[in-house]
């Protein structure tokens, strides 16, 4: 079993309904490929370093994912022939880390109290 992160970019003009959609579908071929998603994070609308088929902007959604070379080889497949999509990114790594959220906001964050000097 390999562990694989998986980000999508979708168009800047998708929709969350349709967002909640791809992260559906992609999760469905998944499973039905015989891997596992461990954890699914939309990181939300975020600048691109330059212009995808005249987007500047992407919505992110990234899957931690268990499983073979055939859930990712479907996925891509699925992935490359979708007009919603700007673009797609397969990382295999040795472990997850779960613990952290990169690109959450802010303000849910918790504050962590700052160390008085003495």
């Amino acid at each position: 079993m390999n562990f694989y992160e998986h980000t999508i970019i979708a168009r800047q003009d998708t929709s969350p309904a349709e967002l909640k959609q791809l992260t559906e579908k992609y999760s469905k071929i998944i499973e039905k490929n015989e891997g596992e998603i461990v954890k699914t994070e939309n990181w939300g609308l975020l600048n691109l370093s330059y212009l995808i088929k005249k987007n500047r902007k992407g919505s992110y959604i990234h899957f931690k994912i268990k499983g073979n070379g055939k859930v990712i080889e479907q996925l891509e497949k699925n992935e490359s022939i979708d007009k919603k999509l700007l673009r797609h990114l397969t990382v295999k790594v040795k472990n997850f880390d779960l613990e952290t959220n990169y690109f959450s906001k802010k303000e849910d964050v918790e504050k962590t109290p700052k160390k008085e000097r003495n």
